[in-house]
């Protein structure tokens, strides 16, 4: 219960996994696993059902039937869209909730992480929601602006505009990343906020400003390096696994198929189901370390800046004695204490 050096900020999030596995490991993988089931069943089924009626349709009235086949799949795909902004917004609360309580050397099974977490589930649907909202807008109004360029200089310039609108796209584009960057490390203690503090959302991306204020490099250090040394990891272990999934289906079938193709179908499903399987530990395993980290900067951030340290040692003593019950929570400020 102390300001941790970067160092212990980089290791930190992966000692929450290995703390608690079986509540952190476990809540990710859940979500993850339930959302990649309803999006292949929802999208899969949709679209076979949707694309199904092409076949059978007037030619005169193909192309209609396509572009409603295609309306059809984009509209189904928003359930497993909002699935996963919810399964998020859980498991960003479960793991902030499991590191509060592992600060103050509490270890909690998993029901009792949802229900703690459940308490804030909407005021975090809508902070993800925002956040795909504002993305979603941003990259097409850039492509919105690239395409309007190319169309509208195309009758000036000719075909020197097609240049000229690849050039806005690219430089849009590191615009687009540079500002996302930078406001996603202001705003990535939001969730941690409204959890902890209970607070609402715009109160929470305020909160969220001032105390990433002077902070900005260190925390974005420290998330983009856990980012990148998760994206090596995974990458130093799919890559062998795909290869060797691809070399074997090559050594097996030499010509892309073979007499007996039921035996073709199993090897097929069982290289796909190994990378699947390994793709969803992996992403468990990334969603938690990703948000702990986030956590803990908060955390750390509060230690340094508002003796949030001298609050939780006394509420642990407090504990100790036997009266923890007469001291508030130790994560709201004090204002909220007091009132």
């Amino acid at each position: 219960m102390r300001p941790l050096g970067f160092g212990t900020l980089l290791g930190a999030p992966f000692q929450v996994l290995r703390r608690n596995p079986g509540a952190t490991f476990g809540s990710a993988l859940i979500t993850q696993l339930v959302t990649s089931i309803v999006t292949v069943f929802v999208i899969g089924g949709v679209g076979i059902l949707a694309f199904g009626r092409i076949d059978s349709a007037l030619p005169e009235d193909r192309d209609a039937v396509t572009a409603g086949a295609w309306a059809t799949v984009i509209l189904a795909s928003l359930i497993p869209l909002a699935l996963s902004i919810l399964g998020s917004a859980l498991l960003q609360g479960v793991l902030v909730v499991e590191v509060a309580r592992g600060t103050l050397g509490e270890k909690n099974r998993m029901g009792v992480l949802w229900k703690a977490a459940g308490r804030r589930l909407w005021p975090l649907v809508a902070w993800f929601a925002v956040l795909l909202g504002v993305i979603v807008l941003a990259v097409g109004a850039l492509v919105g602006l690239a395409v309007l360029v190319g169309v509208v200089g195309s009758a000036a310039i000719g075909d020197a505009a097609i240049g000229v609108a690849i050039g806005v796209g690219v430089l849009g584009a590191l615009a687009l990343t540079a500002s996302g960057i930078w406001l996603g490390t202001k705003t990535a203690l939001v969730p941690s906020i409204i959890v902890l503090e209970r607070r609402g959302m715009v109160s929470s991306i305020r909160r969220s400003w001032g105390l990433t204020k002077n902070s900005f490099w260190k925390t974005f250090g420290v998330l983009a390096l856990i980012g990148v040394i998760l994206y090596a990891a995974t990458q130093i272990i799919t890559t062998p696994i795909s290869f060797i999934g691809g070399l074997a289906s090559s050594f097996l079938f030499p010509t892309g198929a073979s007499e007996d193709s039921a035996t073709f179908v199993v090897v097929l499903l069982a290289t796909y189901g190994l990378a699947l399987l390994v793709s969803l530990i992996l992403g468990s395993i990334a969603a938690v370390v990703q948000s702990s980290a986030v956590a803990i900067v908060y955390i750390d951030l509060r230690m340094r800046r508002e003796g949030l340290d001298l609050d939780l040692m006394r509420y642990v003593e407090a504990r100790h004695s036997g009266g923890a019950h007469d001291v508030a929570d130790p994560y709201l400020v004090s204002s909220q204490r007091n009132g």
